[in-house]
């Protein structure tokens, strides 16, 4: 479905977020297929390590800005893919007003750039402006069910408020854009101490501590390798005519939290007990998307089942040379105490 851009006058995607976990394997796929890359990254999550191999490529230009301040590039750009924002409930509740000004300045400032430009515009949204769903599993359609004064509501409505301008300077023929709706994502890069599901699991048990798990750990997620992701991504930017609707990207096999624990332990062979902790406010209770307009209008379904993208992920922490990393915890500032660290 793709075409390759090698045979084509060369054309410059910028990537916001381009040296995050998902970001940087999106630079790699679009280099590979022949793209120009900017990456644009403050490295509050972004890390130096996940682009060091693009770094001092002729088609890779590394940008260290914040998208929450205009960007001055100097030259067009054809693509716009908008990932710049913590995803991880440690991460972006370490500073709601950042989290919140990233997902609608931010998102404002790129869409400027694109109309400006005339480029392709794709919003990385989330599975999270569906909140605590109310429906099972989740369609596009469905409105969710989200506390807008809750300590997540920083993301959850923030990145309902940049889809809001997406579509809003679709339907003013600004720009062509395109959102998707990111499932939880898993695989290489990511950040072993960022607080998230997986990679507090994994780490726990290559350095043999307990595993924790928050509430009865019966509640779901539905967990995509990172490159099924990517490719969703790929497809949704080249895909014409435009959907003009946002599109669920994620892999729809369900599995308890408990679940994914035993398969940690077994894979790992750790002897790790379990250790259960209090379930943190507004933890959704079952996550699940509904694929099919993705299968539809992309062709699109994921390839990589949990099994093996968790070996690989699993063998990725095991040859990090620092395992040494602490949890990540929110501060909360009006209290002046800690947020438990909270898994996705």
């Amino acid at each position: 479905m793709r075409r390759s851009k090698r045979a084509e006058k060369t054309q410059t995607a910028l990537v916001a977020g381009g040296a995050g976990f998902l970001g940087s394997h999106l630079c790699e796929a679009l280099l590979h297929d022949g793209y120009r890359v900017i990456c644009v990254d403050n490295f509050l999550t972004g890390r130096m390590e996940n682009i060091g191999s693009l770094v001092g490529l002729a088609r890779f230009r590394l940008i260290e800005q914040d998208v929450c301040t205009p960007l001055e590039l100097g030259e067009p750009v054809d693509r716009v893919f908008n990932l710049a924002c913590a995803a991880s409930p440690p991460r972006y509740q370490a500073d709601p007003i950042h989290t919140t000004r990233t997902c609608v300045i931010g998102t404002l400032n790129l869409l400027e750039l694109a109309a400006s430009n005339g480029a392709r515009f794709l919003q990385a949204s989330t599975s999270e402006v569906y909140g605590d769903p109310e429906q099972h599993p989740q369609r596009e359609d469905y409105v969710g069910h989200v506390n807008c004064t809750g300590p997540r509501a920083c993301y959850d409505e923030g990145k309902r408020a940049a889809e809001t301008l997406c579509f809003d300077y679709l339907r003013a023929a600004m720009a062509d854009i395109r959102v998707a709706r990111i499932f939880n994502t898993y695989g290489p890069r990511m950040d072993p101490a960022d607080g998230r599901i997986v990679s507090n699991l994994v780490m726990q048990a290559i350095e043999k501590r307990p595993l924790t798990i928050f509430g009865d750990g019966r509640q779901t997620r539905s967990f995509c390798y990172v490159t099924d992701l990517v490719e969703g991504l790929r497809r949704l930017m080249d895909v014409d005519p435009n959907p003009r609707e946002p599109v669920n990207l994620g892999n729809p096999g369900e599995f308890s939290i408990l679940e994914l624990a035993r398969l940690v332990r077994e894979l790992t062979g750790t002897r790790s007990p379990v250790k259960y902790l209090p379930l943190p406010q507004d933890d959704p209770r079952r996550r699940r998307p509904d694929i099919s307009r993705a299968k539809a209008l992309l062709g699109w379904s994921p390839q990589v089942p949990l099994r093996q993208g968790l070996l690989q992920t699993i063998v990725y922490f095991s040859n990090m040379d620092d395992l040494a990393t602490e949890p990540v915890v929110a501060i909360d500032r009006a209290g002046g105490g800690k947020l438990q660290d909270l898994q996705l």
